[in-house]
């Protein structure tokens, strides 16, 4: 089966987070029908391997779900549609182009009979629930249940997100800070006897975005902070004594989020609290086997090999202790949009690339 049908298939299931069944059943089928492959599956979580080996173990991840659909689609989001060489639909580009090419590399790889060398083992896995910002994901369960026991532990691992087949060596972490002003309340006709939390709310939203970060990662830059949820008021003639700010701080490695949080803190006069910290930024040597193998693989296929920090995250940070490279088809700005699609070549260049990323760092 071509890519570009592998992938119309797939971007026809309309897999949502949680409703990834039909999507996993599809994916299961097709790994059982190629030669020489080891399936496994773990709720809607599927992976094959090619090779036996336990020492040397290179996985191929990407994920089944998407975001719902929102206004604006030109064309139907789950019927795949072409147009001036690309393909429209939700998760055409996000990760359905990347779970489709890494499907057909590994099927293309069993079919001409290669094989990893001896100790060595490919593994393509296509996961649940990355949508969902951690809640049932798939990649982490993988982590937790299946690599040591199913699956030996990955040595090395391709993350399939948009990235225009450039490799990405680092990726930004997520730190989210709820912010709480608090005031007085009176009557609004004698305000003056309260104090306005709404007040103090809005000299901390100018202090966010004055807000400046000195240390600065080669790849990734600085951390960026933004307020992206504002809440405070009970009724229109009260004084509001309580206002609640949600602050989206994208980290990287030269500033912990420790450091971060003390930094807004010292920045506010309102009460800072963590809400959520565990999404930590990640980087891969250059140096390493992966990371070489993918810009010289890039590279000898004739595509931009300039390594490159990407801003979101992924689930890199499943299996960020092993060097890691995030890449596949497509633009990452269209992620989620109505306008999403990926070229029609980048999607085709993209099973040469994960191919001979594999053949290369199997090389050595």
């Amino acid at each position: 089966m071509s890519v570009l049908s592998l992938h119309a298939d797939l971007v026809r299931i309309p897999s949502l987070s949680f409703q990834e069944k039909p999507a996993a059943d599809y994916v299961e089928a097709f790994l059982r029908s190629v030669d020489g492959l080891e399936v496994g599956r773990l709720d809607e979580n599927v992976w094959a391997s090619l090779g036996d080996g336990t020492d040397d173990v290179l996985l191929l991840c990407s994920h089944l779900d998407v975001v719902p659909p929102s206004e604006g689609h030109p064309y139907p989001p789950f019927s795949p549609t072409t147009v001036d060489g690309a393909v429209y639909g939700r998760g055409a580009v996000d990760a359905k182009a990347s779970g489709a090419a890494m499907l057909t590399a590994l099927a293309d790889l069993a079919a001409s009979g290669w094989r990893p060398p001896a100790g060595g083992r490919l593994v393509v896995a296509l996961t649940e629930c990355e949508e969902t910002g951690a809640e049932n994901n798939g990649m982490e369960k993988m982590r937790d249940r299946v690599f040591g026991d199913a699956l030996p532990e990955p040595t090395a691992a391709l993350v399939g997100e948009p990235t225009e087949l450039r490799p990405c060596l680092a990726q930004k972490g997520l730190l989210i800070l709820n912010v709480t002003a608090q005031g007085e309340t009176a009557h609004a006709a004698r305000a003056h006897l309260g104090k306005n939390a709404l007040t103090v709310a809005a000299r901390d939203l100018l202090a966010i975005d004055a807000m400046t970060f000195e240390k600065s990662d080669p790849l990734l830059g600085t951390p960026t902070i933004t307020a992206t949820m504002i809440e405070g008021g009970t009724a229109k003639n009260v004084v509001p004594d309580r206002c609640r700010i949600t602050l989206d701080i994208r980290s990287t490695p030269a500033t912990t989020h420790p450091e971060l949080t003390a930094l807004v803190r010292e920045a506010l006069e309102s009460r800072v609290e963590v809400h959520s910290e565990r999404i930590i930024p990640c980087s891969t040597d250059p140096d390493s086997r992966i990371a070489q193998a993918a810009v010289a693989a890039v590279s000898s296929l004739g595509l931009d090999a300039e390594p490159f920090g990407s801003p979101t995250a992924s689930d890199w940070i499943f299996v960020a202790d092993v060097p890691t490279v995030k890449i596949g088809p497509g633009r990452s700005e269209l992620s989620h949009t109505p306008d999403e699609h990926v070229e029609i070549a980048q999607l085709e260049a993209a099973v040469d690339v994960y191919s001979e990323i594999a053949r290369r760092y199997f090389r050595g």
